[in-house]
């Protein structure tokens, strides 16, 4: 893997991401997709929606990630009876002076695992999105700003349907991917049953101190050296190609035809332009290739496409769909 050209400065931050997510991935083993989409939405600014089974570590890869930059964490379980409330926060009166007093919710924390977003009512999830965009809240008559290091982390159960709330495909636009959550293999899960293990014997023995935290200040340093890559003029039309072809799949295949209600907007253009950066700056390049598209694509698409009911009766699904019009649009 090669590092980045540029500055001393620059390839300190390299080094120090690299040795972020390799710190990382050695206690979320398996779920290096997973790790890779969760620095990538730190790097762009945006927010990660996540979906797999019970169990696969969802909830400690963000744990792992909050204790190892400077900032601090709190996990929001969503619940039908949660009110938005109970995420923005209100204002207590005070009696011994008659006047109201705003007391902060769990959003104004600066990384938010919202754990099985779709349990919770549409006013909860609308004010937990509002402030994903917005990054700013507001209570009565005031606006309280967010901090500037905000980074949401949802997760859907895709196994239990029941009493779930899903998210309308308009807000699901709000999130900057939504990456999917598989199984390990039979060798890493064996290497998950050692580390836990040998967790339990250091926590019995000796109490778990985190390693020293990235600070805030190279995170967004981070940010401003990706938006300076180098992406040429013959991606940037790869990328609408790629997004225009979602609306009207029936210019690369003529079988695709009616398979689309609806196909993403410009954010996903805006999207696939900002990941890809981060991609290609995480393994160690100066420029942006048609590789580093491909690989953030579908998890920029996925939830920003909506099937017709014909095209989901026959069997297809989005990431069939976008498999699909990657091989179908041509690479510059």
């Amino acid at each position: 893997m090669s590092r980045p050209f540029g500055a001393e400065e620059t390839v300190d931050l390299y080094e120090k991401f690299q040795a972020l997510e390799n710190h990382v991935s050695g206690l979320i083993i398996g779920q290096q997709h997973l790790v890779n989409r969760m620095l990538i939405a730190l790097l762009c600014d945006g927010h990660l929606l996540v979906e797999g089974a019970p169990g696969l570590a969802k909830t400690r890869a963000i744990k792992v990630l909050s204790q190892s930059i400077e900032g601090d964490f709190h996990r929001l379980q969503f619940t039908p009876d949660l009110l938005p409330a109970d995420l923005t926060g209100t204002e207590i009166y005070r009696p011994q002076d008659g006047t109201f007093q705003f007391r902060a919710g769990p959003l104004f924390h600066n990384l938010i695992l919202a754990d099985e977003i779709n349990r919770a009512p549409a006013k909860v999830q609308s004010a937990l999105l509002e402030a994903m965009e917005e990054r700013q809240i507001t209570v009565g008559s005031k606006t309280y700003p967010l901090p500037p290091l905000f980074m949401v982390m949802a997760t859907q159960n895709p196994i239990e349907q029941e009493g779930t709330y899903p998210l309308p495909e308009a807000q699901l636009d709000r999130f900057l991917m939504h990456a999917v959550v598989d199984y390990p293999s039979a060798e890493d899960e064996r290497r998950i049953l050692v580390l836990n293990r040998e967790e339990a014997k250091a926590r019995a023995s000796d109490p778990f101190s985190p390693p020293a935290e990235l600070p805030e200040a190279d995170v967004m340093a981070a940010r401003g050296e990706i938006l300076r890559l180098h992406l040429a003029d013959e991606l940037e039309r790869y990328i609408v190609d790629l997004v225009l072809a979602t609306r009207d799949p029936e210019r690369i295949d003529r079988e695709l035809a009616g398979a689309v209600q609806f196909g993403a907007s410009p954010r996903a253009s805006i999207a696939i332009d900002r990941t890809a950066r981060a991609h290609a700056w995480l393994r160690g390049r100066d420029y942006v290739g048609p590789d580093d598209i491909q690989a953030v694509a579908p998890d920029v698409l996925r939830h920003r496409v909506l099937l017709s009911y014909e095209a989901e009766a026959d069997g297809l699904t989005p990431d069939a769909f976008i498999d699909g019009l990657i091989a179908g649009v041509g690479v510059p």
